[in-house]
């Protein structure tokens, strides 16, 4: 029998947690999808894993069995996946590194060429990642180090250094009344629809709308992208606005969109993300502080 890890994941949050609403919550998936999940999971084992109630999810004797044996299996398979292709790319001299669009934008540069003056011989392979993975391939395996956007999903499994804040501005269609003013309240744009992010990222696409920042006003979606030109032409569209850090204006500058500055919302938070395995390889650290050099000398 094949069982999806994604499935097993889902489990032993589940299971920590004994709350739907607490697991979705940390895995930044929606409740309807996390017990789509756990129903699935049940299905392919042929037991009931949890015994459902008003008070939250308690574990069968069959999903307490299966709870003292996941950690371990998922731990030895992220570090198997992890070693392998991390052995591949450090023969290869490549370092992996994925972002998102509006990670570091102006400074990538700079953070590329200081690494390859530490590291004669090596390359910088920079993955752009799509929204639907806000870790930009660190949970997959898929890369040694990440420039990411805080928060994102599973962020305390991961070493994160903080390199810069910037204030979120509002991307909008240029013929929208918004943007003739100087400076947009956040207020004005709680009834405007959204360009969002895949509703399974969860909190990450919460934070990008700023569901908690709303005085409890609800989230109108108009459109669901997962790739910057996606995003950018349903903007220009019509289909809504959105929220980005304050470079986005300057990197993703184009016809029939234009960027203003939001008064009422929290900054966005730039950081480097990468594996606590990696903490004593010298490539990943030297880096990190290349990417920490690298912003600073943007500001």
């Amino acid at each position: 029998m094949d069982v999806d890890t994604r499935l097993l994941r889902t489990f032993a949050a589940v299971a920590e947690d004994g709350s739907l609403t607490r697991a979705a919550e940390r895995l930044y998936v929606s409740q309807p999808a996390l017990t789509k999940q756990i129903r699935q999971l049940e299905t392919l084992l042929g037991v009931p894993l949890f015994v459902r109630s008003r008070a939250g999810m308690a574990l069968t004797a069959a999903g307490r069995s299966l709870a003292a044996r996941v950690p371990g299996l998922l731990a030895d398979w992220e570090a198997a996946l992890r070693e392998t292709r991390g052995a591949a790319s450090r023969a290869g001299r490549v370092l992996r590194v994925g972002f998102l669009a509006s990670a570091a934008n102006e400074a990538t540069p700079g953070i590329v060429a200081g690494f390859t003056a530490r590291h004669p011989g090596w390359r910088v392979e920079m993955r752009h990642a799509a929204w639907s993975d806000p870790t930009a391939g660190l949970a997959a395996g898929e890369a040694d180090a990440a420039l990411l956007r805080l928060p994102f999903p599973g962020q305390e499994r991961w070493r994160v250094a903080g390199l810069s804040v910037e204030p979120r501005w509002v991307a909008l269609p240029s013929a929208h009344p918004l943007a003739a003013l100087e400076v947009v309240p956040f207020r004005e744009l709680w009834d405007e629809p959204f360009v969002a992010a895949p509703a399974g990222t969860g909190g990450w696409r919460d934070y990008w709308v700023a569901a908690d920042e709303r005085e409890g006003r609800p989230v109108r979606i108009g459109a669901v992208v997962e790739h910057p030109d996606d995003w950018l032409s349903a903007i220009a569209n019509g289909y809504g606005v959105a929220l980005a850090p304050e470079s986005t204006a300057r990197f993703y500058a184009r016809p029939g969109i234009a960027y203003r500055p939001v008064s009422g919302v929290s900054p966005s938070r730039l950081a480097v993300a990468w594996s606590p395995a990696d903490d004593g390889d010298p490539v990943v650290r030297d880096f990190v502080r290349c990417c920490l050099d690298g912003v600073a000398g943007q500001r």
